[in-house]
């Protein structure tokens, strides 16, 4: 009976469907299953599709393409990072730190002594880190953790952040995309706070290639989690971009311009405001 109800709250009933006299069979069927469709659940797939061998000096490494994709939808863009077997390591050890006993029973495939870089190898280990990534994923405690997301983001928020800092805007915003894409898989297992780092830097980028309805767009998407939260530390200075940007552009921004007033009024005294660049290129030195 429970399975019965479960089934029943989940599934979609033919009350569900047009109710129009002139269907054809044919065409209710497809309806029904143009409904179930709607109400399947999105979960996330982890693909290793290719693998390309980095040569250096006096070494060299294997970097697995990792695809994140969602299940139950057509994606026309695919999204990807580059890890290391090292990398992979590194996770499962900070995993498995604060989740020993939820994953006793999941295991990061063994390095290889010898025969690392033959095609057979790599195919073979290619395939045992995407069943890896899979167990990691349909583990509750993994999958709402931040050091699951960081594994896929990290290293291009920093790769982003040095970009910033040098003046290159472009590339920067380039990987702040790719990291924006992947964090939005991710959600809604993770806060939507972990956007708003992104989010910010994609709106100095844009500023700064005088893109302004791109980085008006980009702050105005950042500032609801930042109030909701209370991150107090981006408030002002994304306030102070949309005002600005805003007025480039002839949008209305008096709420925001008297919002900004309150906030610099209230910190008067403290240590002098930093500019939205300047907090995003300190948060990764």
């Amino acid at each position: 009976m429970a399975a019965q109800r479960r089934s029943a709250d989940t599934d979609p009933t033919p009350d569900d469907l047009p109710s129009c006299s002139s269907l054809t069979t044919k065409e209710l069927q497809q309806n029904w299953q143009a409904v179930k469709r709607e109400q399947r659940p999105v979960r996330l797939l982890f693909e290793i599709p290719s693998t390309r061998i980095v040569e250096q000096t006096l070494s060299k490494h294997a970097l697995y393409e990792i695809a994140v994709m969602r299940s139950g939808s057509f994606e026309s863009h695919r999204v990807s990072v580059e890890r290391r077997y090292s990398d992979f390591c590194h996770l499962h050890h900070r995993l498995v730190e604060e989740f020993e006993e939820e994953l006793e029973e999941v295991l990061l495939p063994r390095k290889l002594l010898t025969g690392n870089f033959c095609p057979e190898s790599i195919s073979e280990r290619r395939r045992a880190l995407q069943d890896y990534l899979a167990r990691l994923y349909a583990t509750r405690c993994v999958r709402h953790s931040p050091l699951f997301a960081s594994f896929f983001t990290e290293q291009e928020q920093r790769r982003a952040h040095g970009l910033l800092r040098a003046g290159q805007f472009r590339p920067a915003l380039e990987q702040l995309r790719t990291v924006l894409d992947i964090q939005e898989k991710l959600l809604p297992w993770q806060q939507p706070t972990m956007t708003v780092s992104t989010l910010a830097g994609l709106a100095v980028c844009h500023r700064d290639l005088d893109e302004p309805e791109q980085a008006f767009a980009a702050a105005q998407r950042a500032l609801p989690p930042v109030r909701r939260y209370g991150l107090r530390r981006y408030r002002a200075a994304l306030l102070e971009l949309l005002v600005d940007e805003g007025y480039r552009l002839g949008r209305p921004v008096a709420q925001l311009q008297e919002e900004l007033t309150t906030l610099r009024d209230a910190e008067r005294g403290e240590a002098s405001p930093r500019s939205l660049k300047e907090l995003l290129i300190r948060e990764f030195i």
